[in-house]
């Protein structure tokens, strides 16, 4: 299956689509966004994602217990705390898609409540990203679907169940190009927690392309993914991995960010097809495989014996394949040592 966004073709049969994701990246400032959308163009990524939420739209002001941050990069902050650091002010929305679209590469958003759909719609987003945290949000994947615009699900923490609930919410809903997202919503995440051959079977399982979301702190895995029929991933991506910002630590910095893009191209190339011919790139090698050469000089009407032929580089004579059925037989002219073994030496049966 092949979806579109942007006019570019997703799916196996096409290179894989590389999204930067800016996340908190920007670090609250509008140039350093500008910055990043550069640099994910300079590295060759084909979109760049952002995050359309504010705190009061995606939390509660509340220093509860269960609105504290136990553990992990984060802990010892409120969700409100956090989410008021890492947002991207809706005023900037419209100026990143216009700067975006200048520079030649998609931005898109993922939304986190119905007023950020309706503010992306106005901006004309080309798709909707739905983050693993919202996978289970089955009425902001019914009101994303209803744009009729392709939609990227990430399934980090959701089960098969889960899965299944949110690609049936988003088909009812009207998405008609649909692709799934394997995450583990760690942050980073492990190698060895990602389980990678979960990807061909949730491509079966549910009939969409499919991709990773990484958050690994290396390129390993999502070059692996790719062996694995991922056609999608995104990876975090900043201008400075020590830059102090919620996100910057698990993040690729531009070289980064190239070598993904470079990379996970030439594992895709590579993948190419079932294949057993001659490749362009041998034909110079052939003539250094083996062959049945003569080792000694004979003449007419000598019968071959196993100590006149041997099997030896380079290639230019009969495959040694044919040494049991030429033993034996008589010459028809005169051969000289070192020269290739050809069926004219010898005479009819």
């Amino acid at each position: 299956m092949t979806i579109a966004i942007n006019g570019r073709a997703i799916g196996t049969a096409h290179p894989p689509y590389i999204i930067a994701e800016m996340s908190a990246n920007h670090n609250g400032s509008l140039q350093t966004a500008f910055r990043l959308i550069d640099e994910a163009k300079r590295a060759g990524a084909d979109a760049v994602k952002i995050q359309s939420y504010t705190a009061d739209t995606i939390t509660l002001n509340s220093n509860a217990p269960d609105f504290q941050i136990k553990g992990g990069l984060w802990h010892g902050r409120t969700l409100y705390d956090l989410y008021q650091q890492a947002h991207l002010p809706w005023d900037w929305h419209a100026p990143l898609f216009d700067y975006a679209r200048e520079a030649g590469i998609t931005l898109f958003s993922s939304p986190f409540d119905f007023s950020a759909v309706d503010m992306l719609e106005r901006l004309n987003a080309p798709t909707y990203k739905i983050a693993s945290f919202e996978a289970v949000d089955l009425p902001l994947i019914r009101y994303v679907a209803q744009t009729g615009k392709p939609m990227i699900v990430s399934t980090g923490m959701a089960d098969a169940a889960e899965i299944a609930e949110a690609v049936d919410t988003a088909r009812a809903g009207g998405c008609q190009e649909l692709i799934l997202l394997h995450c583990v919503s760690g942050y980073p995440a492990p190698a060895a927690d990602y389980n990678l051959r979960t990807l061909p079977d949730m491509a079966q399982r549910f009939g969409v392309p499919v991709g990773l979301s990484d958050h690994t702190l290396d390129n390993t895995t999502a070059i692996a993914a790719i062996a694995l029929g991922a056609c999608v991933v995104e990876k975090h991506f900043t201008l400075d991995r020590n830059g102090g910002g919620p996100d910057d630590s698990f993040s690729l910095q531009p070289d980064d960010l190239a070598a993904l893009c470079r990379d996970a191209r030439t594992a895709w190339t590579a993948l190419g097809k079932v294949e057993y011919a001659l490749k362009s790139s041998e034909q110079g090698n052939i003539q250094f495989r083996r062959s049945l050469y003569f080792v000694k000089d004979l003449r007419s009407g000598d019968v071959l014996t196993a100590d006149a032929v041997r099997s030896v580089r380079p290639g230019y004579g009969l495959p040694p394949k044919h040494l049991d059925e030429l033993l034996g037989k008589t010459l028809r002219c005169d051969v000289a040592a070192n020269t290739p073994v050809h069926w004219d030496a010898f005479q009819a049966a």
